[in-house]
């Protein structure tokens, strides 16, 4: 991941370089970049072609960077449903966004965040439901969190402990 052009810190960043590569006529950079940030080719021919004064915003940056992320992750179940989470707050919250794209902030990161509390959390699973699973070890424990406290989690990590 970011590779060629290294991981950017905000959607301004990547505006400023897409303005400058396109200023040097770069559009092989153009595309280049925009690809290694999840932003979609189309997006990318806009701005080439003058349709659009910037090749991103902070939730096309934040939606884009997530995409990367989870092609290399591949999370999948209650990770792939955090993700989800994840993209609808940048959809609909700018600060998430911002917070999302910033640099040494990850999916990965995240995710580690919620597999730490689910360790710190596990509980004791019932003798009936064992049974009733037809599960044979004598001790079963499970720690994956909750809704809210899984969304509490990813907003502290991205956000610093911020809007909750």
């Amino acid at each position: 991941m970011f590779e060629k052009f290294g991981e950017f810190d905000s959607h301004e960043e990547i505006n400023e370089l897409a303005i400058n590569l396109s200023n040097e006529g770069d559009t092989d950079s153009i595309y280049a970049l925009a690809q290694e940030n999840g932003i979609p080719r189309e997006i990318a021919e806009m701005f080439i072609a003058g349709d659009a004064p910037e090749i991103c915003d902070a939730m096309t940056a934040a939606i884009g960077k997530i995409d990367v992320e989870c092609a290399a992750l591949k999370p999948e179940e209650i990770m792939a449903d955090w993700v989800e989470y994840i993209k609808a707050c940048c959809f609909s919250d700018d600060e998430m966004a911002q917070a999302v794209r910033r640099k040494g902030k990850s999916l990965e990161g995240c995710i580690a965040e919620l597999l730490k509390w689910s360790f710190g959390h596990q509980t004791e699973i019932n003798e009936k439901i064992l049974k009733a699973a037809k599960v044979t070890a004598s001790r079963v424990t499970l720690g994956i969190p909750g809704m809210a406290t899984a969304k509490r989690i990813i907003r502290n990590y991205y956000m610093g402990g911020g809007k909750k």
